[in-house]
């Protein structure tokens, strides 16, 4: 990471707080901020509540309207987004990107998540230390830490918010709120002061009339109060209430209850009644504890895979398990149901769109495992399913427990009195179910499995029905929604020919209706013909395994293949990332370049590949596991393995070519020789060497981590050390804390020492970069401290120099100065002018965020000469980029100008489309700023064009800089 960027320096962000629990309120430092529109505030509510992830654009406007949105409301929303980032930001440069409203992908994300802080952060965490210690038997801070929580509330949470998110998320907390009191509660309970509560319960029931929970803890304070017969009332009255407004008796917990009391049984006494807050947290000598065990508050939690889009049919059966859930309002009612059926018959699909639907019914969140009870690589460990779901819930890892029947135990404790909806996906067995099944009522569970499960229909009294095969009308239902119906009506017969050699399967529906959607020229009539001639009969589909099935569906295509097209084929599976281009599948199938691409001609002809873009490949999930199992049964070890080393040696060196191309006065670390024909890459210029980076973007990180998960060690550190320049350059900050994390494990695994120096150099940028000042400062420290062992002079500069550049990021200029000094002095005793020369440029930066513009021209000048004699373009556009931008500080907009528009030009002969852009944006401010708002209109309108050349996010800014130039003439 030679390359900074000069115009990154920001000063620290401010702290923010919200309040969520009550009205929604915002503070920056202790100044209140006033958060505009009700709609303005919907759009920050959703990005506040989803923290961290990001928000599209479809769900702001779903979250903000619902199915109602006004006329353009996309634009509406950027505008907001733009408000949003000048309030929470207002110390942001211009024409820098926010790093607190943040954009992701075609939507956005609320980041600065450590400064950053709500009330409902603080709710949660109290709620769940409080779990924690209610879990070890220390009631007494357990209560404390939730009266603590709840006295952060306010009101209706979200008080003023519109939107049906709002809404929502309102319900959400509201329900929240009632268990976490509830806990509260019972924690007083524990503590034997019964009367001190009595008012809290009374209240709560008559808010909460159905809900047995309040009345049962209302029973027991008053008969540990002596009062009985009050007791029994409530309990009459709850029964009365529960026949007349839902027609139910009251749950079992409720029954055994009133039960005890009516026998007066001591076990229902617990602590002696007293409001002494010393009195005792332990039961009575001859008695049980007085309450269940308290139930450990959980965070909401939200696991379910995303609905088919294309889901249809299967009305008898969704009306079928529809009748298994009792009526709106039973909670307490277990229900386990079980869909078993053939391999491919569409169970997961019909359990995760029947869990969607019911979803609502069940507040406190819904857990998904896929149990992989037929996969090839071993099912999942029950134990490990129940430490998914356990964390999921909100317990601390450390609380975990060891073995399968304490976790067992623990996740029933948690579950207790909750409403969870929990689907089982795929599983093998019922000995392999049942741990993950609740312990008491209120939780739905869908378990879907290839067996009849009988062990969980006779001892759990699971609710079992077999799906079998759509029907004719349904399975071509499926086919039209994939197809669409102008081409099914216009070959009815042929749709319903492919229907009936499909079997009606939904796997295989789906297989040929992607064949036919990705050739549209194909007539129904001759795939059906197809299907019919081929070797692979479809009628296998009537029965058996989905393997059977999948692979006479696949073959059908792949026996049909030259043996050199079959091979590439195999070999494809064992790449990485989510798609391939021409010159890896060349290595992978150690082939000529010419020769691969005619092979994947051939495979994408045969509707075994799919050409997502020129030169670009990608598998369909199923074909790639067809194919990777089709490899380990035709392949040696030996091959496979051959052809991953000539993957990962093509991917090492030509990153390292294209880095080298991208900062030829960078510092490279030569690759070993490769021993492999690995057909690498080489760039004549930056151009080229950006363009195969960006379009490798999304499987480079995957091959990093794959080299090293494979035991190509040195493949993954050294890759990840090449790519340091350009995920730099770019800000592509997490995915360049990714690879240097999986780069440092690497390198220790081998005891390489220069490698674990680079990997913590570029993780301690990263780090620095996403805000984390003290892994940063470890991460450089260690590094600097590898490099003065070994004597690398030129690394302990490159790590000074990122130690310097976090320390301006944390506003500690003084020791950035330092470390840029000596950085300076290694760097001449290395004999490195160009690195001398970035220091100049990174000193000259470092005034600029101190005022001291006059000795950041100094430094500028310097450094712009030393490139200039030393012939680096990229370091002296980026010199005259800080230039510029000390001398608009100064006020001197023409020469700052003059300094851009060299930088710019600079960049555009390089090639560096993103940076170009960065100093057409600077271009901009000093037009504007010099009145000239048509030659500010021009600069922006070209950076805007550049950063959506490389669809880069910070183009979201340079719109709304644009509209606000509009707006203001």
């Amino acid at each position: 990471m030679e390359a900074f960027d000069p115009a990154a320096g920001h000063p620290p962000l401010q702290p923010l707080r919200f309040s969520v629990l009550g009205p929604l309120r915002a503070w920056l430092g202790d100044t209140e901020l006033a958060l505009g529109s009700p709609q303005q505030r919907a759009v920050l509510a959703l990005l506040l509540l989803r923290r961290g992830r990001a928000v599209s654009l479809d769900d702001l406007v779903d979250g903000v309207w619902d199915d109602d949105p006004p006329p353009g409301a996309v634009p509406v929303l950027r505008t907001y987004v733009s408000r949003l980032r000048r309030l929470l930001e207002p110390d942001r440069a211009p024409g820098r990107p926010s790093r607190t409203v943040v954009s992701l992908g075609d939507g956005y994300a609320l980041g600065g998540r450590d400064t950053v802080a709500s009330d409902l952060d603080r709710f949660e965490d109290q709620v769940h230390r409080a779990g924690l210690r209610q879990a070890a038997g220390d009631h007494r801070t357990a209560a404390q830490l939730l009266r603590a929580a709840l006295d952060l509330w306010r009101g209706t949470p979200l008080a003023g918010v519109p939107g049906p998110y709002a809404r929502s998320e309102r319900t959400r907390l509201e329900a929240r709120h009632l268990h976490v009191r509830e806990a509260w509660l019972r924690a007083e309970l524990a503590l034997g002061r019964h009367s001190a509560v009595l008012p809290d319960l009374v209240a709560l029931r008559d808010a909460h009339p159905l809900r047995e929970d309040v009345c049962e803890l209302l029973m027991l304070a008053l008969y540990r109060c002596e009062r009985q017969a009050e007791a029994l009332e409530v309990y009459a009255t709850a029964r009365r209430t529960l026949a007349g407004e839902l027609g139910v008796e009251p749950g079992p917990s409720l029954r055994a209850l009133h039960a005890r009391v009516l026998a007066g049984d001591p076990a229902t006494d617990g602590a002696p009644a007293t409001d002494d807050p010393r009195a005792t947290e332990d039961p009575p000598a001859d008695g049980e504890p007085p309450d269940p065990a308290p139930r450990t508050p959980v965070a909401y939690t939200s696991q379910l895979p995303a609905d088919l889009p294309t889901f249809t049919g299967r009305r008898a059966e969704l009306d079928r398990v529809a009748r298994l859930l009792p009526a709106e309002g039973h909670p307490d009612t277990a229900v386990v149901a079980l869909v078993d059926g053939m391999a491919g018959a569409g169970k997961t699909t019909l359990a995760v769109h029947w869990a969607h639907r019911v979803a609502h019914r069940f507040p406190d969140g819904n857990l998904f495992v896929n149990l992989r009870g037929h996969d090839r690589e071993g099912s999942l460990d029950p134990a490990d399913a129940l430490t998914v779901f356990l964390v999921a819930l909100g317990t601390a890892p450390d609380s975990i427990p060891d073995g399968l029947d304490a976790r067992a135990a623990l996740y029933r404790s948690v579950l207790a009195d909750r409403r969870v909806l929990i689907v089982l996906d795929n599983g093998r067995d019922a000995d392999q179910v049942r741990p993950l099944l609740p312990g008491t009522p209120g939780c739905l569970t869908i378990v879907t499995s290839r067996n009849r499960l009988s062990g969980l229909v006779v001892g759990q009294g699971a609710h079992p029905f077999t799906l079998g095969l759509p029907t004719a009308a349904e399975a071509r239902e499926m086919l039209t929604r994939r197809l669409g119906a102008a081409r099914v009506e216009a070959e009815p017969e042929a749709a319903d020919d492919i229907v009936g050699l499909c079997a009606r399967l939904p796997l295989t529906l789906a297989v040929v209706a992607a064949r036919a959607a990705h050739h549209p020229e194909f007539r129904l009539t001759d795939i059906a013909g197809e299907l019919r001639e081929s070797h692979g009969s479809l009628d296998a589909f009537t029965g058996g395994e989905v393997g059977t099935d999948v692979r006479a569906v696949f073959s059908w295509s792949y026996r049909a293949l030259p043996e050199e097209s079959a091979g590439l084929f195999r070999m494809l599976s064992l790449h990485p990332g989510p798609d391939i281009g021409t010159a890896a599948a060349s290595a992978l199938a150690g082939v000529p370049r010419g020769r691969a691409r005619a092979l994947l001609a051939g495979l994408t002809g045969a509707s075994l590949l799919t050409e997502r873009a020129p030169g670009r490949f990608v598998f369909h999930d199923l074909l790639r596991a067809y194919a990777a199992e089709i490899a380990a049964a035709e392949d040696t070890g030996d091959r496979r393995r051959q052809a991953l080393l000539r993957m990962h040696d093509h991917y090492l060196h030509t990153a390292h070519h294209a880095a080298s191309a991208l900062d030829p006065l960078r510092r490279m670390l030569p690759p070993p020789e490769a021993t492999t024909d690995s057909a690498a890459l080489r760039f004549n210029d930056r151009k080229n060497a950006t363009a195969w980076l960006r379009t490798e973007r999304y499987v480079l990180r995957p091959v990093v981590e794959h080299a090293a998960a494979h035991g190509f060690h040195d493949h993954a550190w050294r890759t990840a050390y090449a790519l340091d320049v350009y995920f730099n350059r770019l800000g592509f900050w997490q995915d360049l804390k990714e690879i240097n994390t999986v780069a440092l494990e690497a390198a220790r695994a081998v005891g390489d020492l220069t490698g674990e120096a680079y990997s913590l150099c570029g993780l301690g940028f990263a780090h620095a970069q996403l805000h984390h000042v003290g892994e940063a400062l470890a991460a450089q420290e260690r590094a600097l401290e590898l490099f003065e062992k070994s004597g690398d002079l030129l690394g302990q500069a490159h790590t000074r120099r990122a130690l310097g550049y976090r320390a301006n990021r944390t506003g500690a200029y003084g020791v950035a100065l330092g470390h840029y000094d000596r950085a300076r002095e290694l760097y001449r005793a290395g004999h490195d002018p160009g690195g001398e020369a970035s220091v100049l440029n990174q000193v000259a930066w470092t005034y600029i965020l101190m005022g001291e513009h006059d000795r950041a021209l100094e430094r500028c000048e310097r450094g712009i000469a030393l490139y200039h004699e030393i012939g680096e373009a990229y370091g002296e556009a980026s010199t005259r980029d800080t230039l510029g931008y000390a001398l608009h500080q100064l006020g001197r907009y023409e020469a700052a100008v003059g300094c851009f528009e060299a930088s710019a030009a600079l960049f555009r002969e390089i090639g560096d489309r993103y940076l170009e852009a960065d100093v057409l944006r600077h271009l901009g401010a000093s037009c504007r700023a010099l009145g000239d708002p048509g030659a500010a209109r021009a600069a922006w309108r070209g950076a805007l064009a550049l950063l959506e050349e490389v669809a880069h996010p910070e183009a979201d800014d340079m719109r709304a800089s644009l509209r606000a130039l509009d707006a203001g003439g």
